[in-house]
């Protein structure tokens, strides 16, 4: 399956229903059937992980040890605010007020592809967050990150 990409702004309705973009459904497993979790970002935003992959999330969080300070602090906090939702008949997700108010969320929610999930912003928070990155920063970024891995 492919990963998502791209960038795609809709507007929230005032019970904090949001389309979800055509686009984006396209790169949905079938086994996932319309079903994510929804979760704090580790920015201000948040993620939204179709039921497959977040799957796999789950595996890796239960490979950390309940037993150390760290496990149970990064366990607590990464799955503190996910929620489980799923598409409606219109393809649109609600976001609870709770998770809206974490990512500054009032009026419009921009989808960004993220390969294995799909991060939703505010635009003023997504722009405050990748505002002064230059192309220079980004060429600097691909070669730290990406440097070493042979395509």
């Amino acid at each position: 399956m492919s990963i998502f990409k791209g960038e795609y702004e809709h507007a929230l309705d005032a019970k904090g229903r949001v389309a979800f973009p055509a686009k984006l459904r396209k790169y949905i497993n079938p086994l996932a059937q319309d079903r994510f979790t929804l979760l704090k970002g580790l920015e201000k935003c948040l993620y939204l992980y179709p039921e497959d992959k977040w799957l796999e999330v789950e595996d890796k969080l239960n490979k950390i040890s309940s037993f150390s300070a760290e496990g149970r602090v990064l366990k607590r906090q990464f799955l503190r605010y996910a929620e489980d939702v799923t598409l409606d008949n219109q393809n649109r997700i609600a976001l609870s007020p709770k998770m809206m108010e974490l990512a500054g969320m009032d009026g419009k929610v921009v989808f960004i592809g993220a390969g294995d999930r799909i991060e939703l912003w505010a635009p003023d928070a997504l722009d405050q967050e990748t505002g002064d990155i230059t192309d220079a920063d980004m060429q600097a970024l691909f070669e730290k990150v990406m440097g070493g891995l042979s395509l």
